[in-house]
């Protein structure tokens, strides 16, 4: 299995737009096995394929505090929405930063599974949150786009000067 590497707010591929799936097959789901280890690893409890600069529809999630029901989502549609909700969100993609977000408290969604196999999904509570959160991923939207421009403007600044300090390190490291 492959580590795959998690793209960091602001970089602009995380605003395009993923595309439909349409071929199922093996290397399809080595791919979504790398996303997995991925996910876990980073740690997080879902990821979408966006993230990982693979502009397709793909979804993995894992909101099992154990990590054994993992949810695999092609092609996702949200189909239908009920009720609000306010939580607290983080996101890989956004790490350290953790703020309140405004969702539907339960969403049914359409989607195939690695094989292609259509299917239906009711959740609510986190699922239903963390599918809202990774399909937005999908469509080229972050959590932070639900905040205030200031603050979206500050946690994007101190993103970028961590990635500047991280990249300084790693040169002064390969250079001893």
């Amino acid at each position: 299995m492959t580590k795959l590497n998690i793209l960091h707010f602001p970089d602009k591929r995380l605003r395009t737009k993923a595309t439909d799936i349409t071929v199922f097959d093996d290397e399809l789901r080595q791919f979504i096995r790398d996303m997995f280890e991925t996910m876990y690893a980073a740690p997080g409890i879902g990821l979408a394929a966006t993230q990982v600069n693979y502009h397709k529809r793909l979804i993995v999630i894992d909101v099992s505090e154990d990590k054994n029901e993992q949810l695999c989502l092609i092609n996702p549609v949200i189909t239908h929405k009920e009720g609000i909700e306010v939580m607290q969100e983080g996101c890989l993609s956004v790490p350290g930063f953790y703020e309140d977000v405004e969702r539907a408290e339960s969403v049914t969604i359409s989607a195939q599974d690695e094989h292609g196999k259509p299917f239906e999904l009711t959740a609510d509570d986190l699922l239903a949150v963390c599918i809202q959160h990774e399909i937005d991923h999908l469509d080229g939207k972050l959590f932070v786009d639900y905040l205030s421009p200031l603050k979206r403007n500050r946690i994007r600044k101190k993103l970028v000067r961590m990635d500047k300090e991280r990249a300084e390190q790693t040169t002064q490291s390969n250079s001893l």
